[in-house]
């Protein structure tokens, strides 16, 4: 039986790194409470991102927290990974599902009302929603902002989680818009405490 929890949801970003390794970073981010953790490397070649992830893989599973592979169904196959979050230019979400099964999790990003209920009826388990916020990890998205959140969490039923530019210190906002939890990106893994960074966000989040 698949199950995630999307209350602090990292996504990694090696260049976001500030003298550590990848996996010293994410580690030090699972043992502070992070609840669901996405391996991202757009850049990545498949031998080194399927030795990357299996290694992501049984660190997060010591910690009993899902690892979700961003884009690569094959890595995500491959590795044994927990899930694969697609975006609208990989493959569509129901291919996956055939391939995955229905105990795989998939998630979708979606930029609108209309993205997110076509991922919906394709059979997502949950959605990613953004840019919430302006954000230097993404440069070339157009704000979605608190509204755009809003009006997709009233329109589908499945989890959401927004993901851009959240801090701590706007992450309760997001909530409130009906969000799920957050992704975030370089808001821990730039951070030079990524311990007390962790922390500051679950107690805005009251987890």
């Amino acid at each position: 039986m698949k199950s995630f929890d999307l209350r602090l949801y990292l996504v990694t970003d090696e260049s976001c790194l500030v003298q550590r390794t990848l996996l010293n970073a994410v580690e030090e981010a699972l043992d502070s409470g992070v609840t669901l953790v996405q391996y991202r490397d757009k850049s990545g070649l498949g031998k080194n991102m399927l030795r990357k992830a299996r290694e992501l893989k049984a660190l997060c599973h010591r910690y009993h927290v899902p690892l979700i592979i961003n884009d690569r169904l094959d890595i995500a196959l491959l590795s044994g990974a927990d899930g694969v979050h697609l975006g609208q230019n990989d493959l569509p979400v129901a291919e996956a599902r055939k391939l995955a099964g229905n105990d795989f999790i998939i998630g979708a990003t979606a930029h609108s009302v209309q993205e997110a209920l076509e991922a919906e009826a394709a059979g997502a388990d949950y959605l990613g929603c953004g840019a919430v916020f302006s954000t230097n990890t993404k440069k070339d998205t157009v704000p979605l902002g608190l509204d755009g959140l809003k009006t997709i969490r009233e329109a589908v039923k499945i989890p959401i989680v927004g993901i851009a530019g959240i801090t701590p210190e706007n992450y309760p906002q997001v909530l409130t818009a009906g969000a799920d939890g957050a992704a975030v990106v370089s808001g821990i893994l730039g951070a030079e405490d990524i311990a007390g960074t962790v922390k500051r966000f679950l107690l805005a989040g009251h987890i």
